[in-house]
């Protein structure tokens, strides 16, 4: 049996536990409500992830399209990176994903029935995934810290302004 016909087979419980592995990263209540709310309005971050988690898993099996998957990460490391997780701790959860198809393997690969090559090749599909989710992390936390320092700039230009001081970068020497 090919490597994708076994995963394509426990698809279902892959993506099942690959979601609680993400979910273990957020604290308990948060997580509990991430799964159990199933309406995408009244939880929209759990309907995101839960769709992007599938989606990715989708990808890999077909091999990874950067224009396929980018908009799939990009959606989860948007919702990571306005949380303020770490790099390795918002992305930790792709590389899980490697010690879970591991596990799913099982006997597999001893008994010849997936060959280690193949699950060699899978999984630089998933350090691709984790290498495009790190440049979408990283792009949206520079967007976040852009917004942060205008927001600081504006606040610093308003102050200014109420102060009666120039606002424009010129001097008044005669005081």
């Amino acid at each position: 049996m090919k490597l994708v016909d076994f995963l394509s087979n426990r698809k279902a419980a892959i993506i099942g536990r690959w979601l609680q592995l993400l979910l273990d990263t957020y604290p308990p209540e948060t997580a509990r409500f991430l799964l159990r709310e199933k309406d995408r309005f009244a939880n929209p971050v759990g309907s995101t992830v839960h769709q992007g988690i599938e989606g990715l898993y989708d990808e890999l099996l077909q091999g990874v399209d950067p224009a396929k998957v980018y908009p799939l990460v990009d959606q989860i490391a948007r919702i990571r990176a306005v949380q303020d997780f770490s790099p390795s701790r918002a992305l930790n959860f792709i590389f899980l994903l490697k010690k879970l198809i591991r596990e799913e393997l099982g006997g597999e690969i001893s008994a010849g029935r997936v060959s280690v090559g193949e699950l060699l090749g899978f999984e630089s599909n998933i350090d691709d995934l984790a290498l495009l989710f790190f440049d979408a992390y990283m792009e949206c936390r520079e967007k976040i810290c852009e917004i942060r320092i205008n927001e600081v700039k504006k606040t610093t230009h308003k102050l200014l302004q109420r102060a009666n001081w120039p606002v424009d970068g010129s001097v008044d020497h005669q005081a």
